[in-house]
């Protein structure tokens, strides 16, 4: 990347600063850092730097959408070890920058998850345009987990028989055939079964099925 970044090319459009999404830069490189800072405050992003990979395994995980921008070449832990540490952040997409990339380089980085792999020096746009496609798969990633999280709180709350209910609902059980399963009477099973409806906020028991595979409770009904 240019050390020096154009004025002019500063974005009309920037973010909110309380919700701003962080570009994180883990690069020894401080040219490229300070201009990889500038690009970012630019297009209204926050931006944190690290000289090393240990620096910014120190650093606490953020809760905010995000992205790493991250330099192959680094002493100690290079820019590939460091994504092996980083797999199971998958809200963090990964762009990697190198001055000495080369196929076998790009071909274990994309594998492994990176959304894009740059040759220094990268065009203002260019890094723009990987940025922003980066954050836009991040918050959709921080959205996905969000709303897991909502629907595990949701299915915490159900009793153990809610539960069993549940389960043999959405494996296409009628209310009569579940009562059977539990030895309880269909009056009752339809109180569950309302109940269960009501706390996990399910429209239908199509809807309240894919609650249950989104939850890895059970695979969809094969007929």
């Amino acid at each position: 990347m240019d050390a020096a970044i154009p004025v002019t090319e500063i974005s009309r459009f920037h973010e909110n600063p309380r919700q701003a999404p962080v570009v994180f830069v883990v690069d020894d490189d401080v040219s490229v850092c300070e201009s990889l800072e500038l690009l970012i405050r630019h297009e209204g992003w926050q931006s944190e730097t690290f000289d090393s990979a240990q620096q910014f395994l120190a650093r606490p995980r953020c809760t905010a959408p995000c992205c790493l921008v991250l330099d192959v070449s680094l002493p100690g832990l290079n820019g590939l070890e460091l994504q092996t540490q980083l797999r199971d952040r998958t809200n963090m997409p990964i762009i990697f920058i190198t001055g000495h990339g080369n196929v076998r380089m790009t071909v274990q980085a994309m594998k492994a998850g990176a959304v894009e792999f740059l040759t220094k020096p990268v065009e203002y746009d260019v890094m723009v345009k990987a940025i922003r496609g980066a954050i836009t798969q991040s918050r959709a990633a921080h959205r996905h987990d969000s709303a897991l999280q909502t629907l595990r709180e949701r299915y915490e709350s159900l009793s153990t028989r809610e539960r069993q209910v549940m389960e043999l609902v959405v494996s296409g059980m009628l209310n009569k055939q579940v009562g059977s399963e539990l030895g309880i009477c269909e009056i009752t099973v339809k109180a569950h079964r309302g109940q269960v409806m009501r706390k996990m906020k399910a429209d239908s028991v199509p809807d309240l099925v894919m609650m249950a595979v989104r939850l890895g409770l059970r695979s969809l009904p094969t007929h």
